[in-house]
This record gives C-alpha cells, sequence and structure tokens, in this order.
C-alpha cells in the first residue's frame, strides 16, 4: 500500500495546474446513461474514483472510449447488467448517481448500498423517496436499493435538506420522466449547475439549477453532447493553502470557470495577498505567518465542508486561535487525532474544534482516514519539521490528480514509496 514520506520545509513558490473537478466528473459520467449517443468529455481527471465510474459504466454495457488524455467519450446502447454492485459501490459513494439515469431510461436499477469516505451519516432514503413519488416502487433489500418502473412521472419533490447527490440523482431521473419535475431546496452547488448544462446540452430542459428551485420538464430522449469538465475548485483551494501554510506564492492555472467562493474570502482574512484574473488565481504569502481564521462549513454558498481540513491544518500553524465549526458531516473531524500527533494544539468540541496555533508542528508517522483528512496531513506535513510518513494515500487518489507531483513541481519534497 502506497505512502508519502514529506521532509518538510520548503517554501512553495511557482505555478499548478488546476485538473477537471471529481465532483463534477462524476455527476456528468453518470449522465451518459440517458442517451444511446456518445457523450464526449474532456478536461476528465485522472483520478481513482473517475476510473471506478468508468469501470462500473462498463458494466452496466457503456463503451468508453479514450482518444487523447483528459478526453474520453462514453455512451450506452444496449446495456448489459442494470446492477451497480457493491464490490465497486462500497469504494464511492457516487457510484450511487447511476440510480435515477438507469430508472429514468430503462425502469429499473439495482444499486447498493454506498460507501466511500467515513465521514459520517449520508442516508439514502432522500433518494428513495424522491423516485417513489415520481411513481417508482423502490425496495431496500439484500444491501440493495431496487428500483422499478413503468415510466416515471413529474413531481413536487421537496428535500429535507440540500444534498448535492440527492440533488444530482433526483435531476437525471427526471429529464425523461412525463410532465414537470420540481425540485425545492435543492443543493445549489457548482458542479449541480454544470451536470444541468450538460443535460441541456443532450436536449434536456432544465431551468433553474444554481438557484433552490430546480424546474425539469420531461423529454422523450437525449442524444449526445461535447463537455468540458469543469476545473476542481476545491484542489485549487488545497493548494492555495499550501501556499499560504509555507509562507510562498502558488498561482492555480486553470482553463473554464473556477468558483471559489468564499474560499478567497479566508485566503484573504490568513492574511495572503490574492489575486485572480483570467484563468488564474494567485496567492502571496511571502514572508508572513498566516493569521488563524474562524470557519463554519455550510452548503454552497457557504464554505465548503471539503475544505475544512485543510483550514484546520492551516490554524494549526497560524497566529493566535481559531474556531472551527462542521455543520454538514458530523465525523469529519478524524484528522483532528493525526494533527495533534504532529504536535497540533486542537481541542475537540462537539461538532467544533478550538485550535491554538504553534509556530511549527513534528513530523509524525500519520494515517489517513479520508480523501480531504489525507490533504490536510500532506499540508501539516510541508510544514513540520523532520520527514512525515503517511499512510494510506489510496484516499488522497482519489481526488487530487498526481499530487505528489505538483507540489513537488511547486519546490515541496514529496516521495511515493
Amino acid at each position: 500500500m502506497d505512502k508519502f514520506v514529506v521532509s518538510g520545509g520548503a517554501t512553495l513558490d511557482g505555478e499548478v495546474p488546476i485538473s477537471g473537478a471529481k465532483n463534477a466528473a462524476l455527476p456528468i459520467l453518470a449522465a451518459s446513461l440517458l442517451s444511446p449517443e456518445p457523450l464526449q468529455l474532456a478536461n476528465l481527471p485522472d483520478l481513482r474514483d473517475v476510473h471506478t465510474m468508468l469501470h462500473l459504466l462498463r458494466i452496466l454495457g457503456a463503451r468508453v472510449n479514450g482518444s487523447a488524455p483528459g478526453r474520453t467519450s462514453v455512451s450506452l446502447e444496449d446495456p448489459e447488467s442494470f446492477s451497480a454492485p457493491y464490490e465497486l459501490v462500497r469504494t464511492m459513494r457516487a457510484s450511487l448517481l447511476v440510480l435515477g439515469p438507469l430508472l429514468g431510461r430503462f425502469g429499473r436499477a439495482d444499486v447498493s448500498l454506498p460507501g466511500g469516505c467515513a465521514i459520517g451519516a449520508r442516508p439514502v432514503d432522500i433518494h428513495v423517496n424522491a423516485l417513489r413519488t415520481m411513481g417508482a416502487e423502490v425496495e431496500i433489500r439484500g444491501g440493495y436499493i431496487s428500483a422499478r418502473c413503468c415510466g416515471l412521472k413529474g413531481a413536487r419533490i421537496d428535500l429535507p435538506l440540500p444534498t448535492v447527490t440527492g440533488t444530482e440523482n433526483i435531476l437525471m431521473a427526471a429529464v425523461l420522466a412525463e410532465g414537470e419535475t420540481v425540485i425545492e431546496n435543492a443543493a445549489r452547488e457548482p458542479e449541480v449547475r454544470d451536470l444541468a448544462d450538460c443535460l441541456n446540452a443532450m436536449g434536456a430542459k432544465v431551468s433553474g439549477a444554481g438557484g433552490s428551485r430546480i424546474s425539469v420538464r420531461g423529454v422523450k430522449e437525449l442524444h449526445g453532447a461535447s463537455r468540458a469538465i469543469l476545473p476542481d475548485r476545491i484542489e485549487a483551494g488545497t493548494y492555495l493553502v499550501a501556499g499560504a501554510m509555507t509562507g510562498g506564492r502558488v498561482v492555480a492555472r486553470f482553463n473554464g470557470e473556477l468558483a471559489l467562493g468564499e474560499v478567497v474570502g479566508a485566503l484573504r482574512n490568513t492574511g495572503a495577498k490574492v489575486r485572480r484574473g483570467e484563468g488564474f488565481v494567485e496567492l502571496d504569502m511571502r514572508g508572513r505567518r498566516p493569521h488563524s481564521v474562524n470557519l463554519v462549513t455550510a452548503p454552497w454558498p457557504g464554505f465548503p465542508t471539503d475544505m475544512q481540513a485543510q483550514f484546520t491544518a492551516l490554524n494549526a500553524i497560524a497566529s493566535e486561535h481559531a474556531l472551527v465549526r462542521e455543520s454538514v458531516f458530523e465525523q469529519r473531524f478524524m484528522h483532528v487525532a493525526e494533527l495533534k500527533r504532529m504536535g497540533a494544539d486542537i481541542e475537540p468540541l462537539g461538532r467544533e474544534v478550538l485550535i491554538r496555533g504553534v509556530r511549527k508542528l513534528q513530523a509524525a508517522p500519520v494515517m489517513a482516514t479520508d480523501l480531504r483528512a489525507s490533504a490536510s496531513l500532506v499540508l501539516a506535513a510541508l510544514v513540520a519539521e523532520g520527514e512525515t510518513v503517511i499512510h494510506r494515500v489510496y484516499h488522497v487518489d482519489r481526488g487530487y490528480e498526481r499530487i505528489e507531483e505538483k507540489l513537488n513541481d511547486l519546490g515541496a519534497d514529496i516521495r511515493r514509496v
């Protein structure tokens, strides 16, 4: 099992290319199931989760062709299976996204109950109840969600919370349903809007995505399209935090729209200079120690939960103290114990942590517990005295393309062994 060996103390300086976003790529790949014609994708990131989704699509009978790095064509004419097996779904919760498209187009789907990162309860009842409201018969048996219908019907879906995966699944189920579907309290993340744009390019009639009320008028069929995957706002934010922590300068380069939202304000609150322009974001913290930043995670447009661990690591070496509250997932502070092994002064307070910044962290053997926690440990190792060994880095490979290569190009010293 791979691990990282990180020699701390380097000051990062340079430019880093931002890959396509995992959280945009996965639902768009699932959307390829909605049409027999090819969905051609550019800027597809080379990630473990993307490979898992492509493997799942092949199991279902999809044809997957890659013509160049980052370019892939996916089409499904005649399915070979309607089942997403436990062996795949247990490793990646986003596998659940095939439920809506399979049911909407073919009237049947059997999807294993999901796994993925152990960051707290993410119940499937929102997906199940929505599909039942649209006329499907759904049972949970033998560890699988088993759904059947003779054509879905448009309906009003009032979500109890703005779940991203739930919104995306319902959206994909609704595009081929009879009549109009209205999703209230929908997730507003940029990746949801991007999925809607992709579906519209395939012939769907979706309006309101990016807001809390999405309307979908069902059509009889969809066709192929060409899309470029959004740049990854979480990857960009992670490298900018790395620049701030090491007292360096990092320029994130990207193609397309990069929606950083409240992350920019949080970075500026650390004392960094942040400059944005066409296709780049520059952070300059040269010669300064970051200030502590109080944070509360929330669904978009709030501060993203996927950046909480990285800012927790930053606060660990910042001046003064900070409170960080996690309001999205109840078990997303598992990186705290590992950071404390490196000398961080962090006091858990239920859904909050009180962080008293120290000037230096110390190298120690640590273990990644989930995707973003692994990123925070890499950041902490960059500023720790000595050589840190990070175990179970397969987590980081799920969401960061060649992270050690990109950081080494900025001046870090990371080896994969």
